[in-house]
């Protein structure tokens, strides 16, 4: 087996990833990534509406600033997140946005003259602000502050992002996979590594190790994510048994997944001023929360999308019921110019133009707040050495939703922070690689193989299918106790089953089934993980929604969920962590839902 040595090693090629690398890189040291594809291939690439900075630019952004965005991102997480993490993000994604730019990202830009909003008001952008980077509206937010590229924002962070870490050096091995970490239960010391197009196995050692995998989307039925956001980085660090995931029950449901086929288009259209229509085409999120409409918070209008469907007001179609996106209104030239993406989406994998026809959505799996546990600088918690950046980790800036438009400033933001961290902790480290953890390691991962090369009882396909089902049926937008059990064991039942696994297909090399195979038990625990902690959180708290208890109860749940995966044991092992609160104490988040939810549960106790 082929060793290789680095100073950083990072798993994952998207924007947290890169964006720890340069950082890393530009301090000196010695970085590799791993990526499960070329890294202009990774899922940010996808990213397409905004990222949040609080600059002023526009006229429907006076008077916004980093205490603003701090506020409308607190009350967005339902006060699940680490305010001090909070503060940090705020402060740094100014910079960050501005950093961007002078790297070469093309932001769009401020033009001066009247713009009519689909409201009817008439904004007016004065001169001298021509050619600052403009924003747009998000949901949850007070004021317009998403920077954009047209609808193409990830496609631009992430080819600049690329081209930095090129010219700083940085290696990419692409089309690898790692299988798992190197660690003697204290440190980690790199990781065994699956080259896909051949099959042979390597072994990476480094001082620091990213996982900056992204997140765990398509263990769901339905999701925006790309093939490859199977929560791998999460998995290997569950797998430690040593390093927590925190609140995996955290689950993101976007409100606008096309149907047929789940792909997002942005909240970009919402904000820009799309409508959403029921079957008779009444635009019915004005009834719910007059105020936000349809610029709530995702997790709310994911809900009012699910009741409104449940109340007979769906649209029928052979892919089950659902709503419209309506842009027509917006009018060609803007669809065509901010909105472009979006347009050939629909063209492209649905048949239709939306200048002339309404969106067929419904709300679909999108971001993971939950994952691999760590420090406000990203040091993961169990392992020194290992570190985590983006959606693969739980820093944690989202609490138990995040806002449009977080995400992808967040991957810079923590990428400066984590890349920091990691130059940081290794100035003046010297260690040696003990053999022990590295042959631990190898022998883990190659007692697999044998028994999957073989026909085997159980087909790797068959399990993930009836796996996404279960945690779409049972721990979706909403969640009930007996579902929960329910789902719980059904996994706990496939789990079993995972472990006789076997191919239909030949080959060790570049050959998916065998990938699928690899990677499907630690895709099971992580869906276990997921409907666990749901069942053991009593109460409702953002994107987390339990019918059974629907209100939020700060007295007994203003506490994070570590989850831990002894060897050997059925279940993960939950402890709690207090929320840190160092600014805004608990209140309402200023949605119709938060007051009916506290009458329901009157009602129910």
């Amino acid at each position: 087996m082929t060793t290789i040595m680095t100073d950083v090693l990072v798993i994952g090629a998207g924007l947290a990833g890169e964006r720890t690398a340069v950082e890393a890189a530009a301090h000196g040291n010695q970085v590799i990534i791993l990526s499960l594809v070329p890294p202009r291939r990774s899922h940010s690439v996808a990213a397409q509406g905004g990222m949040q900075a609080a600059l002023g630019n526009m006229a429907r952004s006076a008077g916004d600033s980093p205490d603003v965005h701090f506020e409308d991102t607190v009350k967005g997480a339902d006060w699940g997140c680490e305010q001090d993490v909070a503060r940090l993000f705020v402060n740094l994604a100014p910079v960050a946005i501005r950093q961007m730019a002078h790297w070469g990202v093309p932001w769009s830009r401020v033009v001066p003259g009247p713009k009519r909003l689909p409201s009817g008001e008439i904004v007016e952008e004065s001169a001298e602000k021509e050619g600052l980077i403009a924003a747009r509206n998000f949901g949850g937010t007070k004021k317009w502050r998403a920077c954009f590229c047209s609808d193409g924002t990830g496609h631009s962070l992430l080819y600049t992002m690329d081209n930095v870490a090129l010219q700083l050096g940085v290696q990419v091995h692409d089309r690898t996979e790692a299988l798992a970490l190197i660690h003697d239960g204290s440190r980690c010391y790199g990781a065994i590594v699956r080259d896909l197009r051949n099959g042979e196995l390597r072994t990476y050692l480094a001082r620091a190790t990213v996982i900056a995998t992204g997140g765990y989307g398509r263990i769901y039925g339905q999701s925006t994510n790309a093939v490859i956001n199977d929560g791998t980085g999460m998995a290997l660090a569950l797998e430690t048994g040593v390093v927590p995931l925190g609140n995996m029950e955290a689950v993101q449901f976007h409100p606008t997944g096309v149907v047929p086929g789940d792909i997002l288009v942005t909240e970009g259209c919402r904000g820009d001023g799309g409508y959403l229509l029921d079957k008779d085409e009444h635009r019915f999120m004005p009834d719910y929360e007059p105020e936000k409409k349809e610029l709530a918070s995702r997790d709310v209008v994911s809900r009012r999308m699910i009741h409104h469907v449940r109340q007979g007001h769906g649209v029928e179609s052979a892919y089950g019921p659902h709503l419209w996106l309506d842009i027509r209104h917006l009018g060609q030239e803007h669809i065509e110019t901010y909105l472009r993406d979006v347009a050939d989406i629909c063209r492209d994998f649905l048949g239709i133009d939306p200048v002339h026809q309404p969106i067929p959505v419904r709300p679909t799996q999108h971001y993971s707040m939950g994952g691999v546990r760590t420090d406000i600088g990203g040091r993961a918690y169990g392992l020194a050495g290992l570190y985590a950046a983006g959606e693969a980790a739980c820093w944690d800036l989202h609490g138990f939703n995040r806002l449009g438009g977080n995400s992808v400033a967040e991957t810079v933001v923590m990428g400066m922070v984590v890349g920091r961290s990691v130059a940081q902790d290794l100035v003046g480290s010297d260690f040696s690689f003990p053999d022990a953890p590295v042959r631990s390691a190898k022998a883990q991962v190659e007692q697999r193989l044998p028994a999957l090369t073989t026909y085997g009882l159980e087909y790797v396909w068959a399990l993930r299918q009836q796996m996404s089902a279960i945690l779409m049926e049972k721990v979706g937008v909403f969640r009930n106790g007996r579902e929960l059990v329910t789902a719980v064991e059904e996994l706990q039942e496939l789990q079993e089953r995972a472990e006789r696994l076997g191919l239909r297909s030949t080959g060790r090399g570049p050959n998916p089934e065998l990938s699928a195979a690899l990677r499907l038990p630690g895709m099971i625990r992580l869906a276990i993980t997921i409907a666990y902690g749901a069942l053991q959180r009593t109460e409702s708290r953002g994107s987390h929604y339990r019918e059974d208890y629907p209100a939020r109860d700060d007295a007994l749940w203003l506490r994070r969920t570590l989850a831990t995966w002894p060897a050997e044991a059925d279940l993960p092992r939950l402890s709690y962590e207090p929320v840190k609160i160092t600014e805004l104490p608990p209140g309402e988040r200023g949605y119709g839902e938060t007051r009916e939810a506290a009458k329901k549960e009157g009602a129910r106790g």
